[in-house]
């Protein structure tokens, strides 16, 4: 839930705690295909199409776009679960992020074989 201690100086959220949200959304599904850590190269894009405002329950749903050798991106989108006596839901914001497997000294590593179903 979006709350006060979020807001920028006009009153809205402020977007980087939206950001935080939507790396840490990001980096879930990442980490599990990669089986294992990864960091964070690149955000690819990232667009504010609404502001989220006090008291909005945001919601982040990612999903894998792609797969390289070490990194793997995925797209993020972000919706504001708005006004509980008229409850509606608005696509607030999307993003692509480039994240890469890193092994325990930080160097980029294979992403394993994906095992067949």
């Amino acid at each position: 839930m979006a709350l006060p201690a979020h807001t920028n100086g006009m009153g809205d959220i402020f977007g980087g705690w939206i950001m935080s949200k939507v790396d840490i959304a990001g980096s879930i599904p990442a980490a599990r295909r990669a089986r294992g850590r990864v960091v964070t190269v690149k955000v690819n894009s990232l667009e504010f199409h609404e502001p989220v405002s006090v008291g909005d329950l945001i919601s982040c749903y990612a999903s894998i776009v792609a797969i390289g050798n070490t990194s793997i991106t995925v797209e993020v989108d972000v919706y504001a679960q708005r006004n509980p006596a008229q409850e509606r839901c608005i696509h607030v914001t999307q993003a692509t992020l480039t994240y890469v497997a890193v092994d325990r000294q930080g160097r980029p590593r294979p992403i394993p074989a994906h095992p067949e179903p």
